[in-house]
């Protein structure tokens, strides 16, 4: 006899599971024949360094076995050891006891959710998020408040209106996520001045920060003063930040190794509960990363990655200009892979998501980045891997498909 409904044998999170919007357009795209993606942020595959990847992959399996055994949970030792060099080029002085690797930093999230987070236990994130953070976090069910962006990135004031509501609450906010590099989704780069009052913020209220930071390195070149993009991490002397970064977006996101900064009483507590989850992050993948690092594989890929994704980002800012500069208003970026729009009044972005498609274009709806519900008069463009030669038909496929709103909802409230 069939199973039937499973409903019955789910746990409470089991039921809660909440799928990412992101991987549902992932799965639309690879239906759709002709159809031109904005949607997930891929790097640019046509830039991936493959001539150098074999050379390393030639090493690391000419040698003997060890590069397909069994490492430890913590992380392959020189790869630690390499992360300690490269987290002081970024300005962070940690030790390898500090140091963990994991599966892409979104292993890292859901670390974080789980070691850090309980249910109703109450967690900021701004408005809008990362929507894997959003569905680490509800997954742990804990209770999520948005807080607004300012043009500088989170708006400090209602940072503070949001805690003290919560506060009478009865609820103390336990940590802050925040992705103050080229934000997803809106390519928002945090201002020096907001990066250490967020700093001051957490010291007050007795909580933590979860910094996310996989595209520091794609600044466009001339666009960003000097120091920009330091981490928070590193103007952190209480060591309140945890730190989450890849190799996803400087090298090649099929690798998924991550790693995670924080003080070690923590990252023994996270190490604790990776066991639980892979035991062993993929050696070689790890090797491969090590290699990378110390060969200086990504330091030569950096300033080439930077070329391409500006280029992508002018050519999709050029047709936005002078296709839709009437009817969209847009976040202009200085790094990272994407756009962030706002529509027209009285349009939805589920509804453009829908004629985008008959269109054969894909885009993500903004409203996937707001946990109170909000953000229908937004969406997500991303120029990182289109190809080049398709961005400017992309954009005009947008046009078309705002172009066909109904007449009705062109006069609706917002």
């Amino acid at each position: 006899m069939p199973l039937g409904d499973v409903e019955r044998f789910l746990s409470p999170t089991g039921r809660e599971l909440h799928e990412s919007a992101i991987r549902r357009m992932g799965t639309v795209a690879a239906r759709q024949p002709d159809l031109i993606s904005f949607a997930a942020g891929y790097p640019a595959a046509d830039v991936f360094p493959l001539a150098e990847l074999r050379d390393v992959a030639a090493d690391l399996l000419g040698r003997e076995g060890d590069a397909i055994q069994y490492g430890p949970t913590r992380g392959y030792a020189p790869l630690i050891e390499a992360l300690v060099r490269e987290m002081s080029r970024r300005s962070v002085t940690v030790t390898p006891e500090e140091l963990l690797i994991t599966t892409g930093s979104q292993q890292g999230l859901d670390l974080v959710a789980r070691v850090l987070t309980g249910p109703d236990e109450a967690v900021l994130v701004e408005l809008p998020t990362f929507t894997g953070a959003i569905s680490a976090l509800r997954n742990a069910q804990a209770h999520i408040a948005g807080v607004r962006q300012a043009a500088d990135g989170i708006d400090l004031d209602d940072l503070e209106r949001v805690t003290q509501r919560l506060a009478r609450e009865g609820r103390r906010v336990k940590l802050l996520y925040v992705v103050p590099n080229f934000q997803n989704p809106t390519g928002r780069l945090l201002s020096l001045e907001h990066r250490r009052a967020l700093l001051a913020w957490a010291a007050r209220h007795d909580t933590l920060i979860v910094e996310d930071d996989p595209y520091g390195a794609l600044s466009f070149e001339g666009e960003v003063v000097p120091g920009g993009t330091l981490p928070l991490k590193a103007f952190d002397e209480e060591g309140r930040v945890v730190y989450l970064s890849s190799f996803s977006k400087t090298l090649a996101p099929g690798f998924r190794v991550g790693w995670m900064a924080a003080v070690a009483p923590l990252v023994e507590r996270f190490e604790i509960a990776k066991q639980a989850a892979d035991l062993a992050t993929g050696t070689l993948d790890q090797r491969f990363a090590c290699e990378a690092l110390t060969r200086g594989v990504i330091d030569r890929l950096v300033p080439r990655l930077r070329r391409v994704y500006q280029t992508r980002r002018d050519l999709m800012l050029e047709g936005l200009a002078s296709m839709l500069s009437d009817r969209l208003t847009w976040v202009t970026p200085h790094g990272g892979f994407f756009i962030w729009a706002t529509l027209p009044p009285g349009e939805r972005d589920t509804a453009l998501l829908d004629r985008a498609l008959e269109e054969r274009l894909l885009f993500v709806a903004g409203s996937a980045f707001f946990v109170d519900g909000s953000g229908h008069d937004t969406i997500r463009l991303a120029f990182s891997a289109a190809p080049e030669a398709r961005i400017p038909e992309g954009v005009a496929r947008l046009a078309r498909a705002i172009s066909r709103r109904p007449v009705e909802s062109q006069t609706a409230p917002r």
